[in-house]
């Protein structure tokens, strides 16, 4: 009987792509990858449309207005998807699809400047580009294609992964894992109102957003999203990663001076604020900034951002808002520089809710060990208590270098954690979930615990989790006490006995030239 193929067709989309790679870095065959993917999936939508306007008799599909009305892109001649893939086998294919951005560009103005224009470099295979247009054209896509938009997005989404981890350090700069963004939204639940991400990267956490208002029976139009990135290339990804879901991202900016020193939305005060900031940043411009107001809990070092971004977020937090970071562990526990006293301001003005300690090696791109904060100006049922959740040794090794949290989606129950449909993160969400409720919750030693404010008094105002959770119990295996002690002193005797051997025959040998013990 052959063995079942559970190679999910992203994955298999993925590695036959990646093989047409050749020689290419993978920080630059991503655009070229991505920016097919996103023009395959614009011209789809266009001709889905099309066939309609052109049944009816009232309605003309080369008008450009129509597609206006419908939230669709409208895609001229040339960069049709038909167009494009007629003339793959061609050695002028590189410079038709260039061509073709362009013309989708000047007809969109929402994507002026973000379509990648690569294909015509000489380094390109043309041939290997024409293998790659094929694949991303095959009947297998067509198949699946029920829902374009979930199907492209799920491809695009799962392709930036991989790029993050084929890129490596420089990958992870533009890209935050599925499984954190994932636990950091199902806590937060952005149901409704304005979603804030001042280092927004790819987009995932507007993504995410927009995945769990839709799986709750929401509208889309229920969230606005609000970004910031200064890096133009990651930037330009994220425009198309948030136009393949139809998520308006007219309020996603981009500048080079970056978040600190030119803030794009002065006055935004944001409902849910999700963030995953370069971690440890040095030289950020504080000496620029010392007495800007949004440090109203202490000026953060110049080496050292934490708490530069951790503040930013503060101060565009709305009264009734909640924000979630990612940081390293660093600042959970640091000292240096007056870091320790805006810690400190932050625990005693009752804005922290619940810190979550993350495992080593969930980041493509740094193995610095890292934690989530939870924090909220108003807490109605925890006024003076913080959670604490000790997560570090939750998950499971997906490949040799890289963990993951398991989900109740994983289509294979791994993890530490699987329960009743849970996963790892939905173990972590509902302990969360429960606490703020009041309801169902109970401290597990080694896991988590509700610490008032005046038990992290105790510990000088240091939020590491194990110092609140304490170790685990250890597990009962039912053997008795005197057993394992006779057990233990057997396996001694048995290697005392071996050492005694081996003495022996050292000795022996040693004699015989001469050396005496």
């Amino acid at each position: 009987m052959a063995k079942k193929d559970n190679t999910s067709f992203e994955q298999k989309l993925f590695k036959a792509a990646d093989k047409l790679r050749k020689n290419i870095d993978a920080a630059e065959y991503k655009h070229v990858v991505l920016g097919l993917v996103f023009l395959k999936y614009i011209s789809e939508s266009f001709t889905e449309l099309y066939h309609k306007l052109e049944a009816d008799e009232w309605s003309d599909p080369e008008d450009r207005d129509e597609y206006i009305a419908e939230n669709t892109f409208f895609v001229p001649k040339l960069a049709r998807w038909g167009h494009i893939h007629a003339q793959a086998k061609l050695p002028s294919i590189g410079q038709t699809i260039d061509e073709a951005m362009e013309a989708v560009e000047k007809e969109n103005k929402e994507l002026k400047n973000v379509l990648p224009q690569v294909y015509g470099k000489a380094n390109l295979d043309k041939t290997s580009l024409g293998e790659l247009i094929d694949l991303i054209s095959n009947t297998e896509l067509q198949a699946e294609n029920e829902n374009s938009k979930d199907l492209f997005g799920r491809v695009y989404e799962y392709f930036l992964g991989e790029f993050a981890n084929a890129e490596g350090k420089k990958g992870g700069q533009f890209y935050t894992p599925k499984a954190i963004v994932k636990l950091m939204v199902e806590m937060i639940e952005p149901y409704k109102g304005r979603v804030y991400d001042p280092a927004s990267g790819s987009g995932g956490m507007f993504v995410m957003s927009e995945k769990f208002v839709t799986e709750h029976g929401r509208s889309i139009k229920d969230i606005t999203v609000y970004g910031q990135e200064s890096n133009q290339t990651t930037w330009k990804l994220s425009k198309m990663n948030l136009a393949i879901r139809n998520i308006n991202s007219k309020f996603v900016a981009w500048n080079t001076e970056g978040t600190f020193l030119k803030d794009a939305h002065p006055d935004l005060k944001a409902d849910f604020i999700l963030a995953n900031p370069p971690f440890n940043q040095k030289e950020w411009g504080v000496d620029i900034l010392q007495e800007d107001g949004r440090w109203k809990y202490g000026a953060p070092p110049n080496g050292n951002a934490n708490f530069g971004w951790m503040q930013h977020m503060l101060y565009h937090l709305s009264p009734k808002g909640v924000m979630a970071t990612v940081l390293s562990n660093g600042s959970l526990s640091s000292n240096t520089s007056g870091e320790g006293d805006i810690r400190k301001n932050l625990v005693e003005n009752d804005l922290v809710e619940c810190i979550v300690a993350l495992p080593k090696q969930l980041f493509y791109n740094t193995g610095i060990p890292a934690c989530i904060w939870f924090l909220r100006r108003e807490k109605s049922n925890h006024s003076k208590e913080v959670l604490f959740i000790d997560a570090s040794e939750m998950g499971y090794m997906k490949d040799r270098v890289h963990r993951n949290l398991s989900d109740s989606d994983d289509k294979e129950k791994k993890g530490s954690f699987y329960k009743n449909g849970w996963g790892d993160i939905q173990k972590i969400s509902n302990t969360y979930h429960n606490w703020k409720k009041g309801e169902d919750y109970l401290d597990e030693k080694g896991y988590c615990k509700s610490a008032s404010i005046e038990d992290i008094q105790k510990h000088a105002h240091v939020l590491t989790p194990g110092r609140y959770v304490g170790i685990p119990d250890e597990k009962d295996d039912g053997i008795l006490f005197e057993d394992k002690m006779a057990d233990l002193t057997a396996t001694l005797k048995q290697q005392i006995g071996k050492e005694t051997e081996l003495n022996q025959e050292i000795k022996k040998q040693l004699s015989k030239i001469g050396f005496s013990l």
